[in-house]
Order: C-alpha cells, then sequence, then structure tokens
C-alpha cells in the first residue's frame, strides 16, 4: 500500500503552489536557490549559467511529448549516466513513473488555463524506507540557451530535466550525482530491491548451466516488472573510453528487454520452436551502439522472420539502443544490477514474499554490553557487540533474501565526505529456542556471510534448512558509527524481530521463582544404530532435550536408523544440580515410539569435541541399554551475559 509521503524539507505542494496562485507569482524554491551551490561544490562549469524556465527555453513547453519513452532521455555534462539509466528504465514501467511523477496530467502545462501555473513540480523518491515527496521549481540551468544536464530529444519536454533536478536536490548539488550505482537510483525510484551480479567472477563466461540459469532469472525479473541495468568496469583512465566494438567503459546501460527470440521463418519457425537469448539495452548518451552481432544492421537478423522482427521492433538508427546475445552480453559486460520488485501483496498471483524490515544504528557506549559497533567476524572480541536479529524457518527449505542498506551519502559530498561506509552481515544458525544476544561466535554456526562492500546496499540470496537463526549487520571496522535498514523477505512469517535482551532480566519475583544460575548449551549431531522399531522398513527418529520442564524438539529424520539432527538448544538453569534428558523417539503416526535417552548429569562437563553415549532406557547407571549411540556436545558458563 502507498502512504502518503513525507514533505522533503517540510515543503508542501499544495500549500506552495496555493500560495503562488494566489500571488500570481512563479514558485521560486529557496532550498534549491540557482546559484552556484545547487550547481557544483569543487568544479564551476565553464561558461556562463542562465537558470531559464521552460517558457524561456521552448513556445510550448511539455512535461511528456506523445508520452513517456526510454529513447526521451539523453546526458548531459554532468557524469551520471547510472541515473539517465535508470530513468530510461523507468521510463518502460507506467506503474512506477506515475508513482515518482504523481497526478503528471495535474502537473502540466495547460495552454488553457494559464493562471493555474505556478512553476512548481513535485516528484516522489523512496528513501531509506519511506516515500519523500521533493518539490522544486522550474528554474532550470543552461548555457547559451540550452539545457547543461539531463534532457529530452524533444526541445519542448521537460520532465527528465525536472525530475534530475528534484534528484539533484535530494543530493545537494548537481555535481553530487556524478559518480553512481544505477541500482541505488532504481531502488529511490520504487523501493525494489537491489542484486548486484558480477558476471566477471561468477563462471557464467565458462559454465552453460550457469549462464542458461542466470538469463532464466533475468527473464523473470524483466517479465515481472524488474529493472535491469549493467556496465564494463573501468579503471579512471579508462571511464567513458569506447571500445572498438561500439560499448563504452565505465558507462551505465540500461537493459530495455530480454527475449527468447524464435528462429526461422513462415511456419517451419512454429514447428522447429528452436530460439535464442536476446537482450536489449539503451546508452543514456542516445548514440554510439554495439556493432556486433544482433546489433541494428546486422546478418544475423536474418534468421528470424519478419513477424517475430516486428514484434521486436527493431529499428536501423544510432538511437542508442541496440540487441545482443544473451553469451555476448556475458563476455562483454562485467556487472550487472538486478532490481526485484518483492510482491508482498495477498491478492497478487505471482508469488508472494513475506516483509520485515528494521531500522537500526551501529552506535558506541562506554558499557561494551550495550556497544553496537563492533565491526566484521574478523574482530572476534567485539564482532556479537552488534545488533542481532532473530528469525525462523518454518518450512523443510526456504529461501531467504536479505538486503541492508546505508543512508545515502552523496549530500555531504559538499563537505569532504560523502563515502559509503563498508558493510555486510553474517547469518548464523543457533538453538531452537534462543532468545537472548548472542555472546560467544566459536560455539555457534555460521552458515553464511555476505561481501563487505562500500556500496550503499548489500544483498544475499540463501536457500536454508528449517531452524532458528539469527542475522549479524555490521560495518567492516569496528567503532565505525552509521544508521542502517535491514529488509528480510521469507516464504512464511518468520517472526524476525531483533534481539535486545543480554540474560534473562531480574524482576521483584525473582527471588521467589528464582533466577538462572547456569548456562547450558546441548549440540546434538546425530545418531547411530538405533533399533529398528518398524519392522516394515526404517525408522523415523527424532530427539527431544528436556531440562527443568522445559523442551526442545528435532526435526523428524525420515526412513534412517543413523540419523543427523544438527539441532542445538539452550537452557538457563534455576536448578543446575538437576539432570538434563535427551530421548530418541520413533514418529509414527499412531504412536510415537521410545528408542532411549541418555540422562545428562548435573556434573557433566563441557566437550570441546562431539561426546558419543549409549542410549538407555532407564536413568540410573544400571539401566537396560539400548541398542545405539547419540553424539553430543555440551557447553555450560556460570557467567550469564556469557553466552
Amino acid at each position: 500500500m502507498f502512504l502518503s509521503p513525507t514533505p522533503y524539507k517540510n515543503q508542501r505542494y499544495d500549500v506552495l503552489k496555493k500560495e503562488c496562485q494566489e500571488n500570481k507569482k512563479l514558485f521560486e524554491d529557496s532550498e534549491f536557490p540557482c546559484n552556484n551551490t545547487s550547481l557544483s561544490y569543487r568544479n564551476p562549469l565553464l561558461g556562463r549559467v542562465e537558470w531559464k524556465r521552460p517558457g524561456e527555453i521552448s513556445e510550448t513547453p511539455h512535461l511528456f511529448v506523445e508520452g513517456i519513452s526510454s529513447h526521451d532521455l539523453n546526458q548531459g555534462e554532468v557524469g551520471n549516466c547510472w541515473f539517465v539509466a535508470a530513468c530510461s528504465c523507468l521510463a518502460l514501467k507506467p506503474d512506477l513513473w506515475q508513482k515518482v511523477i504523481p497526478d503528471w496530467k495535474e502537473q502540466e502545462w495547460d495552454p488553457k488555463h494559464p493562471d493555474r501555473y505556478a512553476g512548481i513540480f513535485r516528484f516522489h523518491f523512496w528513501i531509506f524506507g519511506e516515500w519523500t515527496e521533493v518539490v522544486v521549481d522550474d528554474r532550470l540551468p543552461t548555457i547559451n540557451g540550452k539545457l547543461i544536464y539531463c534532457h529530452s530529444k524533444s526541445s519542448n519536454e521537460f520532465w527528465s530535466a525536472l525530475l534530475e533536478k528534484a534528484y539533484a536536490k535530494l543530493s545537494g548539488c548537481y555535481e553530487s550525482l556524478s559518480g553512481g550505482n544505477t541500482g541505488d537510483a532504481v531502488v529511490d525510484f520504487s523501493g525494489a530491491v537491489n542484486e548486484p551480479i558480477s558476471l566477471e567472477t561468477g563462471n557464467y563466461r565458462t559454465d552453460p548451466n550457469a549462464k542458461d540459469k542466470l538469463f532464466s532469472d533475468l527473464l523473470e525479473v524483466y517479465e515481472r516488472g524488474g529493472i535491469i541495468s549493467c556496465s564494463i568496469a573501468a579503471s579512471p583512465q579508462e571511464r567513458e573510453a569506447r571500445l572498438p566494438n561500439g560499448l563504452v567503459k565505465g558507462h551505465a546501460y540500461s537493459v530495455t528487454a530480454v527475449k527468447r527470440v524464435r528462429l526461422g521463418h513462415g511456419l517451419l519457425a512454429f514447428f522447429k520452436n528452436e530460439t535464442i537469448p536476446l537482450i536489449r539495452m539503451r546508452n543514456p548518451w542516445g548514440k554510439h551502439e554495439w556493432n556486433g552481432a544482433w546489433s541494428d544492421s546486422s546478418e544475423e537478423w536474418e534468421k528470424i522472420g519478419n513477424m517475430e522482427r516486428n514484434n521486436l521492433g527493431i529499428t536501423v538508427a544510432d538511437d542508442g539502443e541496440f540487441w545482443m546475445s544473451f553469451d555476448d552480453w556475458c563476455q562483454n559486460f562485467t556487472e550487472a544490477d538486478v532490481c526485484r520488485l518483492i510482491n508482498t501483496s495477498m491478492l497478487s498471483i505471482q508469488k508472494m514474499w513475506n516483509e520485515v524490515v528494521h531500522f537500526g544504528n551501529w552506535t558506541k557506549h562506554s558499557d561494551p554490553l550495550k556497544n553496537r559497533c563492533g565491526g566484521c567476524m574478523n574482530h572476534k572480541q567485539t564482532f556479537l557487540q552488534n545488533p542481532q536479529f532473530v528469525l525462523d524457518v518454518s518450512q523443510e527449505e526456504e529461501e531467504l533474501l536479505v538486503s541492508l542498506q546505508q543512508r545515502d551519502m552523496k549530500i555531504h559530498k559538499a563537505h569532504g565526505a560523502g563515502e559509503n561506509l563498508t558493510i555486510g552481515f553474517a547469518i548464523f544458525k543457533v538453538e531452537l529456542n534462543r532468545k537472548y544476544r548472542m555472546h560467544d561466535i566459536i560455539t555457534q554456526k555460521n552458515v553464511a556471510t555476505s561481501t563487505y562492500i562500500n556500496a550503499r546496499s548489500v544483498f544475499m540470496r540463501k536457500v536454508l534448512p528449517k531452524g532458528r537463526y539469527v542475522i549479524i549487520p555490521s560495518t567492516f571496522k569496528p567503532d565505525t558509527l552509521g544508521e542502517f535498514m535491514l529488509r528480510v523477505y521469507t516464504d512464511q512469517d518468520a517472526g524476525c524481530k531483533e534481539l535486545d535482551l543480554d540474560k534473562p532480566h531480574v524482576s521483584c519475583w525473582s527471588s521467589f521463582r528464582g533466577y538462572p544460575q547456569l548456562v547450558t548449551q546441548i549440540y546434538i549431531h546425530g545418531a547411530e544404530g538405533l533399533e529398528n522399531q518398524d519392522r516394515s522398513g526404517g525408522a523415523d527418529p527424532y530427539v527431544i532435550i528436556s531440562c527443568e520442564n522445559k523442551s526442545v524438539q528435532s526435526l523428524v529424520q525420515k526412513d534412517t536408523r543413523n540419523p543427523l539432527f544438527d539441532t542445538r538448544a539452550i537452557f538457563y538453569r534455576k536448578k543446575p544440580r538437576k539432570p538434563l534428558t535427551i530421548q530418541v523417539w520413533n514418529s509414527n503416526d499412531v504412536k510415537d515410539q521410545f528408542m532411549g535417552q541418555v540422562v545428562l548429569p548435573a556434573s557433566l562437563k563441557d566437550s570441546a569435541d562431539p561426546q558419543t553415549l549409549k542410549l538407555k532406557r532407564g536413568t540410573s547407571e544400571t539401566s537396560e541399554e539400548m541398542p545405539g549411540t547419540i553424539s553430543l556436545r555440551v557447553v555450560t558458563s556460570r557467567e550469564l551475559a556469557a553466552m
């Protein structure tokens, strides 16, 4: 659901426009004045800059001329091809651009009612988890009467120039837009989740299966309304260097189509059903195209029929848009940003995700237990001081999407800052009943760690088995302060929440009810040689760990007498002299069958390595032994905060 946007700088469009109309004057934005501070912070423009309103540039100004198109945009003097590429993608998505440019018909010039025009425009951007409304006046920077920055191929169309001005206002000035990431701009237009993909290191160039899987993923993203962009890595000296094949290094391209194109002519093409994966891109400059296979006038187009060519809209013109085979795309481009519009609506026929969003801070405190900026896992002494978020995977296996985003830093460029923090996160499989913060990294199982990079966001897709997990977002170095937004997507509600408490809370009733004196962690690794209780086949064993009237049950292992449980439990014990019990049961539709137990004495000792213990039927040393053993590891501590 789209909530009312928050006005940026507390500037309310309706109030400002009404005031201008009543006073019969055009809006002048004091928050983004028409002077050099709004243009640059370091490199002043060469030439005399004049700020002109669209009516002073064209006799018939319009927001849109013959609708909106990815061909409308051309990059200007500032190095923001990444932003222009994102705008090209935006133009292809009516549901998105009508959200970014709200009530566009009301904002359009109306020659029949010129008195209604107030020289004010508004745009909506998704900034750090909330929609924000940015207003600007219509005064645009020009040199010799021509727009300096982003402009349309139609001299009387101004949507792209005004949108860029609003985005520059968010970033402090136009020069702050020099250098950026297309995926970040797409996220600001849509609230999408950005997944960066390395085409160089992801073995897509050498492994046909990996390449086919990537194409299928991109095709699905494209068909579901997602946005894709790509670029070729370049050193500062190579930036914007044109290659012999027509591509430009260090330059962002927008992907405007992903298709499986049918080869052949006439009915034969339908019967053969032979296709080739193609991808279409656009250069934000509006010129300079790929000149290899499947370029505008290449002979490869003779392999497909006229109907298919017409459906693809092939044009032979240096308009910046071109096709490539997916194989050539993987071989020539090095990076891609895949922005998924995650579906969280119950009314959609597409796959629905459950979304949880948490906002947090990496902060420093004099008390180490309250410190929340411990750095990455390289710093084992402080890593677990970071914020921690727990979630439960409730299905046998589930795909988890995690996006960690920091605040945009571009607005600080003018003050000598503006660099992103190096951020990332780690995921741990923890005890099934853990509800307090982790304090010992050695005893936990690290199942995934993201890359640590100085990007605005870090993303991971991971398939996890059923269990409880803790996500720990962090900066790379300790004592680095900052804000973050953590978005977690699961098939089912995972109950994702922050772990705030370090140990059980002390209340006025603790003296009567007792307060935990000892923490014990039990790790059940597996079992061997279990008696086959079900004579018709193998057993379906599971484990129950019990302590002081509390218990934790593992998953059922199907049809095996040598199960691997990998089950973890943690108990805060008020009566440390009482034993713990580990029972093995055989799951049965009618009645579960007892397969033996291990009773751990109160005087149990820590075991760094798994112990193998015989299963018994009773609790004493003389109890009858059952066929089979169970392997486990025990960790105890008398310092509650140390666990």
